[in-house]
């Protein structure tokens, strides 16, 4: 082996070493502010109830069963089998979900530009182990490591941000499909109850049940609608937006990288993506 070939092979060797980077993982929470916000809004209504010391049943079974099932078959109808499929984990993020702060990825991002700059892209492939917390993040280190350019790890992990805020917008939009189908159920529920009220006029102690069908049903779409599945929709586009803009920071920073460019720069857009509340101030 000639003396350039054995420098170059030492020198990835040394690159290749073990290097002090602390990638933290996103940590699973709770998101208090919808499950607090639902119980309190819901709450607000079962005490309002009670204080008004009504002796109304506000419980009924068939307004609750066109409501609720008929807007889950409304709802059905506009999307497939595997948007269906993923309501469970849908509703799931919205109660729990990983969380990472950006202004704390920002600086983990350029500890990496720093590594690199001074040890050499290779320098990276040693934190492959911290990496793997971060599944997109490693494998956006794995193209950089493995030479791809910068250009080409902007296309390829630009399709794949594109690709999870499509999934994200479809979630999202099953939810306020939902949301707008459920007080139309409600509205439909009502209508059944009027003309059942209508054909018992002649019997008295049947008008009490079919009103209450036609007022309830309404009343249940408003509450679905309203105060549970419309907040829900909201609240998937905002952490859709939270995690984008944690997938673009990082396709930011591995193309700069990739292209060797000095992590002042790098500082620089990325604090032009942050939110300003979450800016760094790295090199002071």
């Amino acid at each position: 082996m000639t003396d350039a070939a054995t420098n170059m092979a030492d020198a990835g060797q040394e690159g290749q070493e073990k290097v002090a980077i602390s990638i933290l993982p996103p940590k699973k929470r709770i998101d208090l502010a919808t499950v607090l916000g639902l119980v309190f809004a819901i709450g607000l209504i079962a005490v309002a109830i009670y204080i008004g010391h009504s002796k109304a049943n506000f419980f009924n079974v068939p307004s609750l069963m066109i409501v609720v099932f008929g807007t889950m078959a409304v709802t059905s109808v506009s999307y497939s089998g595997d948007d269906l499929r993923r309501l469970g984990a849908i509703f799931a993020n919205t109660l729990s979900r990983r969380t990472r702060k950006p202004s704390a990825m920002a600086v983990q991002l350029m500890n990496l530009a720093v590594i690199a700059r001074k040890r050499g892209l290779l320098a990276l492939a040693g934190a492959d182990k911290e990496l793997r917390n971060d599944p997109f993040l490693h494998r956006a280190v794995t193209l950089v490591t493995d030479g791809y350019s910068g250009d080409d790890i902007d296309r390829l992990l630009g399709q794949e941000v594109d690709s999870l805020i499509d999934r994200h917008r479809r979630s999202a939009n099953i939810i306020r499909r939902a949301s707008e189908v459920a007080p139309a159920m409600g509205l439909i529920g009502t209508l059944v109850g009027l003309v059942q009220m209508l054909a018992e006029l002649d019997n008295p102690e049947n008008i009490g049940p079919a009103m209450a069908v036609a007022l309830l049903t309404t009343f249940y779409g408003a509450i679905l609608g309203t105060v549970v599945l419309a907040p829900l929709a909201v609240k998937l586009e905002k952490n859709s937006n939270e995690e984008a803009m944690i997938k673009n920071i990082i396709l930011t920073a591995m193309g700069s990288i990739a292209r060797q460019e000095n992590p002042r720069r790098l500082e620089m857009l990325l604090n032009s993506e942050l939110p300003p509340g979450e800016r760094i101030k790295y090199f002071d």
